[in-house]
């Protein structure tokens, strides 16, 4: 009986790791994207350093409070990669840990390295 609970439990968690994937990365040019039409709720929140108490620089949610409430961040807050500006990308530099250095290149703007959390995101 126990096994059987441990495995329920193993299950159930690793059902909501995938379930929160929700960004992806193009082998080909390595840039990352979050589609618009998605259908469950997320928050994906890119820091300054790899490290998820330090700075929050950069926002996509699918909550306008959350987008609004983080509009502040140095990169900005977005619904998805399709609501930033004409020309600015992320593109994927590589692993620091468990997390993704992505690089924000902008016309309109300063760009930046950040680090988002490689669950929230997969390489095709």
């Amino acid at each position: 009986m126990h096994k059987l609970l441990v495995f329920s439990f193993f299950l159930w968690v690793s059902t909501g790791c995938f379930a929160q994937i929700v960004g992806k990365v193009d082998k080909r040019t390595r840039e990352f994207s979050i589609a618009a039409n998605q259908k469950v709720d997320f928050t994906i929140y890119g820091y300054q350093y790899p490290n998820e108490t330090t700075k929050r620089v950069i926002c996509f949610a699918t909550s306008n409070d959350v987008v609004r409430a983080n509009a502040n961040c140095k990169l900005g807050a977005y619904y998805d990669t399709d609501a930033m500006n004409p020309g600015d990308r992320i593109v994927y530099l590589g692993i620091a840990g468990k997390f993704a250095r992505m690089n924000f290149i902008s016309r309109s703007r300063p760009g930046g390295i950040f680090y988002i959390p490689r669950s929230c995101f997969a390489i095709k």
